[in-house]
């Protein structure tokens, strides 16, 4: 690409050729997916490309999208968290994807505040009966389609997936939580939580005497 392209940031000048390639996919992968991910493979090399040398340029390159990037040293991850009251690119959930990152975020709160260790990782069964436990009158997705759900947060890097035996059921399937998944639904409190849930909760009936 030529330095005076005028589709390119003005900064691409100061870039070195041998850094353009990496830095054009870290873009990339935060404009895509949301989320980078530099825990192994090439993706720890974009990590540390972006966090030691690139902070600035790619803040001021996201700013005016309405996009905060997030540089989470513990996870080592990039994140391009949308500011809800300017971004126009925030990812529209389907009701059913929202109720699952409801009960996702508060699996989070909950390991968060009672554990001492970071990794949030729980089963496909154990989300099914939380999500049994919050939304007591929806009926629950099948197991199934539990993944089906899963798999479009699994490409937003909003959480990871495991399976140590193929053959073993869907329920055994272990779900990490990244922290990703929080910023992209931030909640104050559990209160803020709270009212949203209540959002979705089908509203009683009463029935005559």
């Amino acid at each position: 690409m030529s330095d005076s392209d005028p589709h390119w940031p003005r900064f691409w000048p100061d870039v070195p050729e041998a850094d353009r390639a990496p830095l054009r996919e870290v873009l990339a992968e935060l404009l895509g997916r949301g989320t980078l991910l530099g825990t192994e493979g090439s993706g720890r090399d974009l990590f540390l490309l972006a966090r030691d040398h690139y902070q600035a340029h790619i803040t001021d390159y996201l700013a005016p999208l309405g996009l905060e990037l997030i540089v989470d040293d513990d996870f080592s991850l990039l994140q391009a968290r949308p500011r809800p009251e300017v971004c126009l690119l925030l990812a529209q959930f389907t009701k059913d994807e929202t109720l699952l990152l409801l009960v996702l975020w508060r699996a989070w709160d909950d390991h968060r505040n009672t554990r001492a260790e970071q990794t949030v990782v729980l089963t496909v069964d154990d989300l099914w009966q939380r999500f049994k436990a919050t939304f007591e009158n929806i009926e629950p997705p099948e197991k199934t389609q539990l993944e089906q759900l899963l798999a479009r947060m699994k490409r937003n890097r909003l959480i990871r997936t495991y399976r140590n035996d193929p053959t073993a059921p869907i329920g055994e399937m272990q779900i990490e939580i990244l922290p990703s998944l929080a910023r992209t639904i931030p909640f104050d409190s559990i209160e803020t939580w709270l009212t949203r849930v209540a959002v979705y909760q089908p509203a009683l009936i009463e029935t005559p005497n």
